[in-house]
């Protein structure tokens, strides 16, 4: 099976927040046919994860593979090429989802059906391809519900890294900023209380936060943005109501129910802050002998140098599954180049597509117990 052309075949696929069951229609029948289990776990009608198992039964607990199917929109800026047309132009694959992540999805599933030609001597493999991941990792708590008390073994996820191992990644919580008002003719504001100057006040207050936390060796600081922000309906009136979006980028060490009522404390009275996203940062030690190994195997691949642990900035569906998978030890490397994702004009090497492959084969050929 050619990962290029696999890869070209989901990337035309638009599954933009939708119709992640598609993706799924292509993939099943090629894992099926390598002797995988299939099940598809839906948080919502259309919206499917794909879970694949092969050889899940024996001793030892089998390596996790995942990867996301959903992509972001296109945006509204015109693209040079076509988002679904998976256009080829020298190491370039463009189009959307093809860094983030739809080369990492293809590249696990290349990977984990070749090893499946073989027979395993300790354990064997789960591969978890969600929906949903965009938006808050929906389809991985799905899953993460459906595969409640199952044994796992390690976990790699396929998100854009260069092919560089990271050891993990911060976390995300993203809050809904309400303040409410009293409605007035705009010629008479006396008579009512102003949601915008309200929440604007509020919003100014939290966009100066600095966090207590202190810098993770990796991830550095904690991070804030305030990303949206609307209120009123009409030039001359009063406006009740008005709400504001923010997002936090958490380290390890710090509580997200701290966070919330530290920024609630800032916004003072009449501002109500209600999480949207809540997902935890992800770390693991990577003087780990699973995570060292994974390291020097996409180091021997890639030809790239050693280097100081590195995170990443985005979050991950790792922020559901490493936990309820059993907190297991978790890396993310994948073909696409992290600044490439959710861009207009998104691409990713076809060079780093194939050493994925080769990565994963690896990683998994070693996990299973086979030369």
């Amino acid at each position: 099976m050619d990962v290029i052309e696999l890869t070209r075949e989901l990337v035309s696929l638009d599954t933009a927040g939708h119709a992640e069951n598609d993706a799924v229609a292509v993939l099943a029948p090629i894992l099926e046919s390598a002797g995988f289990r299939l099940d598809v776990v839906e948080h919502e009608p259309g919206r499917g994860t794909l879970v694949a198992e092969w050889e899940v039964d024996r001793p030892e607990a089998p390596l996790c593979l995942s990867g996301h199917l959903d992509t972001v929109p296109f945006g509204a800026a015109p693209w040079e090429r076509g988002p679904l047309g998976a256009e080829l132009d020298g190491d370039r694959l463009h189009g959307r989802g093809t860094t983030d992540m739809k080369g990492g999805v293809a590249a696990i599933v290349v990977a984990a059906t070749r090893v499946a030609a073989h027979r395993p001597a300790r354990a064997g493999l789960r591969l978890v391809l969600t929906a949903a991941e965009e938006t808050g990792s929906l389809g991985a708590a799905a899953a993460a519900t459906w595969l409640k008390g199952r044994p796992s073994g390690p976990l790699v996820i396929t998100e854009p890294t260069d092919n560089v191992v990271a050891f993990g990644h911060k976390g995300a919580l993203w809050l809904s900023a309400q303040a409410h008002g009293v409605t007035a003719h705009g010629s008479m504001p006396h008579l009512g209380d102003n949601a915008v100057t309200k929440l604007a006040g509020a919003v100014t207050r939290i966009d100066g936060t600095e966090f207590a936390a202190d810098a993770h060796p990796a991830m550095g600081r904690p991070t804030l943005n305030v990303g949206t922000f609307h209120g009123g309906l009409n030039v001359n009136s009063v406006p009740d109501h008005a709400e504001a979006r923010v997002d936090v980028r958490s380290v390890p060490g710090q509580e997200h129910d701290a966070i919330r009522a530290h920024l609630g404390e800032r916004a003072g009275p009449g501002v109500t802050l209600t999480p949207i996203v809540d997902l935890p940062p992800v770390w693991t030690d990577p003087a780990g002998t699973w995570v060292t190994s994974v390291a020097e195997t996409a180091r021997a691949v890639t030809g790239a140098p050693a280097a100081a642990p590195r995170a990443m900035s985005f979050f991950t569906d790792a922020s559901v599954l490493t936990r309820a998978l059993g907190s297991v030890p978790t890396v993310i490397c994948g073909p696409g180049r992290p600044e490439l994702a959710h861009t207009t004009d998104e691409w990713c090497s076809v060079t780093r597509i194939h050493e994925s492959v080769e990565v994963l084969e690896r990683v998994c050929r070693d996990w299973c117990g086979f030369p």
